[in-house]
């Protein structure tokens, strides 16, 4: 099952400084050994609430290679060049099960609640 990665990212005065940079050159290097790849970047249409900065969105191939991904030497020795940098909201999620429906969703909460109520 795949799963995604979302990174709420706002970055100060919205232009990457020199260390930011410097992530941005090296980061893809560290993804590609473990599946992960980018499906979209950048500032979106808010038509709801708010969102300040922009967002990131990947995909790995299951989570134990996002969290492998996170957790290796050579991610991690880049990460403090984001951090830094930038502030980020980071999270795994993974892909919803073939079949899913929202409304099959809503039927087992009403059943779950039923038998607890």
């Amino acid at each position: 099952m795949k799963t995604y990665l979302i990174n709420h990212l706002r970055i100060p005065g919205d232009v990457p400084n020199s260390e930011a940079l410097t992530y941005l050159d090296q980061v893809e290097a560290t993804v590609a050994p473990h599946g992960g790849k980018w499906l979209a970047q950048g500032a979106g249409d808010v038509i709801e609430g708010a969102w300040p900065g922009g967002v990131i969105l990947m995909e790995f191939p299951n989570r134990e290679a996002a969290m492998a991904w996170y957790r290796s030497a050579e991610y991690q020795a880049i990460l403090p060049l984001r951090t830094r940098n930038a502030i980020s909201d980071v999270i795994f999620i993974d892909q919803l099960p073939d079949g899913f429906t929202v409304k099959s969703f809503a039927a087992e909460i009403r059943r779950a609640t039923q038998r607890t109520g």
